[in-house]
């Protein structure tokens, strides 16, 4: 049995703050972080809108869409560094809120890489016969983190929710190879005191670095060869890192999803938003071989390779 996606669902607060109102806050421009992070816009989320808000909004898309009842959910796994609180988890909220009382639910706490985390745990527990179906959320407001002071990190992120359904698909369809990894020692280029602070320099080197051979490695676990790869969707942090891993693979600039110009860097949320508007635009067809990898505070890093569809 394998262990795939069958239901997406998203949620972006209707707040959206562009470069140029960040110019009238801080020492920037319009230029300057489009040029060196390809981000045009991104969502800000009121203050009366929870993180376990912005998740239940999108998982009541991805639970339609699948087109299961609630009840049928297993586990809620959501992956974020933003909770309401620090318990009860946003995970514990969601399973009351959407009626899914038969499931397990924890939060995962990977940064940026914590989506993909949560789905290599739902595809473990699915394929192990635990569960049926397994809904993995990536929900961040990190809005209420950023120093609105400090241009260096300000510009960068945003808000929103992404998630999906997980269950048993076709044999040779679903999760065909993952990767997780972790480096700990490098925990102090990226972290939270009140606010992220971030070594953007070492960040960026780290990022370029593992992406790219991430990336590679889940392609040669799966027993595939880079040309075989249909479309990239990284973790939308920044166009150049982006970039780096697209010429990794050898892949066209329209076979990789870029939506960071809309949203920015919303964490743990960007890959799952991503296949929501890609799946919506028609990027992502059945039988696509998708490389999806991400990297975060911790520092971590994730990548998994899958066949779409059910």
């Amino acid at each position: 049995m394998n262990a795939g996606i069958i239901g997406v669902g998203k949620y972006v607060p209707e707040n959206v703050v562009t470069n140029f109102d960040l110019e009238k806050r801080m020492d920037t421009s319009d230029e300057w972080i489009r040029t060196r992070t390809g981000i045009v816009e991104r969502r800000i989320a009121d203050e009366n809108i929870n993180t376990s808000d912005m998740a239940y909004y999108a998982s009541v898309n991805a639970v339609k869409h699948a087109g299961i009842n609630p009840e049928e959910i297993g586990m809620i796994i959501t992956a974020t560094v933003t909770p309401d609180t620090s318990f009860p988890s946003v995970s514990c909220i969601l399973q009351d809120r959407l009626g899914a009382k038969h499931a397990a639910a924890m939060d995962v706490s990977a940064a940026c890489s914590g989506f993909i985390y949560g789905m290599v745990t739902a595809k473990n527990f699915i394929e192990s016969g635990s569960y049926k179906y397994i809904l993995v959320v990536g929900a961040e407001k990190l809005s209420k983190i950023v120093d609105w002071n400090d241009r260096n990190t300000a510009v960068l992120f945003g808000d929103g929710a992404g998630a999906v359904v997980m269950g048993p698909v076709q044999e040779g369809r679903g999760i065909l190879s993952f990767e997780l990894g972790a480096d700990g020692s490098g925990g102090k280029h990226l972290f939270q005191e009140k606010y992220i602070c971030m070594n953007g320099r070492e960040v960026f080197k780290f990022a370029v670095r593992q992406m790219g051979e991430s990336a590679v490695r889940v392609i040669e676990k799966a027993g595939l060869t880079k040309d075989e790869v249909d479309y990239l969707i990284p973790h939308q942090a920044n166009i150049r890192i982006m970039e780096s891993a697209r010429e990794r693979l050898e892949l066209p600039v329209e076979k990789m999803s870029n939506t960071i110009a809309k949203y920015g860097n919303t964490s743990a949320a960007s890959i799952p938003i991503s296949i929501v508007d890609d799946l919506e635009e028609g990027k992502i067809k059945d039988d696509d071989i998708i490389v999806m990898v991400g990297f975060g505070g911790g520092l971590t890093w994730g990548a998994i390779l899958m066949k779409w569809g059910k």
